[in-house]
Order: structure tokens, then sequence, then C-alpha cells
């Protein structure tokens, strides 16, 4: 069948020797990002600190706008971090944990970086409530929306949950926040790029992600969305000179906050990965997310086919509005199976508990899909007998 989308993979030189299948976890290079990069490099060789005057210094939000185009934010609404790590502790750290409303609810499939910092909020005076999956795969929606009550102080889950490309249905989980009073942060790192959502429709609080995956920004670029009529109320205890109203003045004592976004930054920001996220930023803006969506949904359908004809066990979300951009499949020996994909330039990914994760994108061929399936099944068929004998 024609396939329009399939004219933007002469942007991605990786495509010319390998099948992509990973960008759930390493989107595509798009090829001006080397681009890209040898600005930087020529900017720091031939200005030298003139280059902070001359752009580098308003980056985090110039570059937050890209953002702020694919998820349908405000102007100067979104800031970039370098990780979402970061991101989830400035909103954290500026929220008061020491009273009766004080409960954090999150969800058991939560990436488990952010359970990480959730677990320890205690020491603040948080009262951490994870919601339990009942199958490993999906998280109830009503024991969630029961999790949420007149001492929840923040909601903090996944748009859609990487082990197994869950979608989670955010509105509700927002609707029934904000109607007992409480704060919701989605991380939409699994889903931007190839969900289309709008952060201003969702109403949404807080919204976080990385530039790694399906945006192609590669590492390094996280960013941060916080509701405009909120952030004057915030201070984050995770801060920096960025953050300051006059950072030049170096004045010493408590800090006076920015009046707008860039009261949510910190320190020195890695000027390098802003300049490599642009130009998939770009790219998936003018796509449009909406058009990738349909044809991921068609794709991953595809893939699922594919694999019960070749008799691959499926362990993934079966109602694709139900799910992200990812299937899985546990197939015997996943991770070896796996490593033997790479060797061949497939490039796929294993995860204890779920499977082959595989991830076709805008820029992947139906052939691709066909190959990919049919390598596994070849793969898979010769370690079951090297075992047997």
């Amino acid at each position: 069948m024609h396939d329009p989308l399939l004219k933007w993979r002469e942007e991605f030189p990786t495509l010319a020797h390998t099948v992509h299948m990973i960008s759930h976890s390493l989107g595509a290079m798009p090829r001006k990002t080397r681009e890209r990069l040898t600005q930087f490099a020529d900017e720091w060789t031939n200005r030298s600190i003139r280059a902070w005057s001359e752009g580098w210094w308003d980056m985090p939000i110039t570059v937050g706008d890209l953002i702020g185009e694919i998820i349908d934010a405000p102007k100067r609404s979104v800031v970039m971090h370098q990780n979402v790590s970061i991101c989830q502790q400035v909103i954290l750290s500026a929220l008061d944990w020491s009273g009766k409303r004080n409960k954090l609810v999150t969800e058991s499939l939560n990436f488990p970086s952010n359970h990480y910092i959730f677990h320890h909020w205690p020491r603040y005076g948080a009262r951490v409530i994870e919601v339990d999956s009942d199958d490993g795969r999906t998280v109830p929606l009503e024991k969630l929306l029961a999790a949420i009550d007149e001492e929840t102080l923040l909601v903090t889950v996944s748009h859609v949950t990487f082990r197994s490309s869950y979608l989670q249905n955010v509105a509700a989980i927002i609707e029934k926040a904000h109607r007992v009073g409480a704060l919701v942060m989605i991380d939409t790192y699994q889903s931007c790029g190839t969900v289309p959502f709008s952060v201003r429709e969702l109403g949404v609080d807080f919204a976080t992600g990385g530039s790694v995956k399906w945006l192609c920004g590669g590492p390094g670029a996280a960013y941060l969305y916080v509701r405009p009529d909120l952030l004057k109320t915030l201070e984050p205890a995770a801060t920096g000179w960025m953050a300051h109203k006059e950072p030049f003045a170096f004045t010493p004592g408590p800090i006076e906050f920015a009046d707008d976004a860039t009261r949510l930054l910190n320190g020195t920001p890695a000027i390098p990965a802003l300049y490599a996220a642009m130009s998939g930023y770009e790219i998936v803006r003018d796509i449009g997310v909406p058009a990738i969506r349909v044809k991921s949904q068609r794709q991953t359908q595809r893939l699922m086919e594919l694999a019960s004809e070749a008799g691959l066990p499926f362990n993934g979300i079966a109602d694709p509005n139900e799910r992200g951009g990812v299937v899985i499949f546990d197939v015997p020996n996943g991770k070896e199976v796996t490593a033997e994909l790479l060797r061949r330039d497939i490039l796929v990914d294993y995860r204890p508990g779920a499977g082959i994760r595989i991830a076709p994108h805008f820029y992947t061929s139906d052939e691709e899909l066909e190959q990919c399936i049919q390598e596994i099944r070849n793969i898979s068929s010769t370690l079951r007998s090297t075992v047997a004998h």
C-alpha cells in the first residue's frame, strides 16, 4: 500500500543498514542532527562567551516551545531539563507535603526511576500510595480513581506504561483528581511523538517526558510543562541560578524566583543536547502526531497478525485503543533471541517480565515488519533445537 510517511526515511541514515524497531527506547537519529551539533561547535569556536547572549541562554525555553507545538502547550510554558528524574523532583520539591493533604498516588507500572524518587519522598511528609496491577500489564482504572481522595496532593502516572505499552485513561484520572482538589503530573515519555494529546484539552497540571524515544531527539533533553496559571504558586526547592528573576545580579541569600517558566530551571543547561534534540522535534511536528498514530496502530496490528501466524506468544495490549506504539512477544529465550537480532542489525529490546518489545515508527516499512517476525521465528526455532540436543 502507498505510505506517504516513508518519504521521511531518507532523513534517517541509520535506516540504510538497520531495521529500526526500537524507537520506544532510542529513536533513529535525523540527518540534520549532525549539522546542528556542528553548529553548536562552530558557535563555541567562533562566538565563545558571546554565544550565551546570542541564543544559548534562552534555549531551555525556545527548544521547549518546539515541544509545546507537539503537545499543544502555550508558548513559554515548557522548559528543558536533562532528564525526567530532574523534572519530577522539581515539581515534588515545589509542593508542601507537611499537611493532611499529603498523599502521592501513583501506579506499580510507573517507570522504576520515578518510583525511586517517590519512595524517597516520605522523608518530606508524603504518603506514597501505589496502585497495583492485577495482570502485570494494565492498571485498573477504578482502583486508581478510588485511591484519589481529599487527602491526595499529587497524582503522578505514566500516560503509556513502559513495560506493556498500556495507554491509560489520563482524562478520567485528571477529572477525579481535580474534583477532589488534587494535582496531576503525567509522564508522557512513552506517548509523546506516537500518541496525540493536548495538555490544554486534558487540563493537566504538569507533564514531563524526554527526547530519547519517539521524538528522535537523543539523550540529555527532557521537557517539563506546567499549567501557566500554576506557575507563580511554585517555588521548587530543587532550584538553581537560572530560576532567579535576575540571575546575572549574582545576589546572595534566598532566591527571588522569575515570574515565568524559567523559575522551574536550575543550573546551567546541557546546550549540546538541546541542539541535538531540535531536528527530531521539528520532523515529528511537521508530520503531525495524529498521522503517526494512524500508521502506528496499523503496523502494530499487522505485527500481531504476523506473530500469530508464526506462533509467537503475544504479551502486550490487544486493544489498539488502549495500546501505545509497542507490541510485546514473550518468546522462549527472549533475551538470547534479542541478542541475536541485534547482531543481525534488527534493533529491538527485551525486558524481564514482559518479553521482546517491538516498535515500528513513521519511518518503518511494512516489509520490515515481516522481516522482524520471520527472524524471531527462525532464531527461536534454532535455539530450541540447540537446547533439545
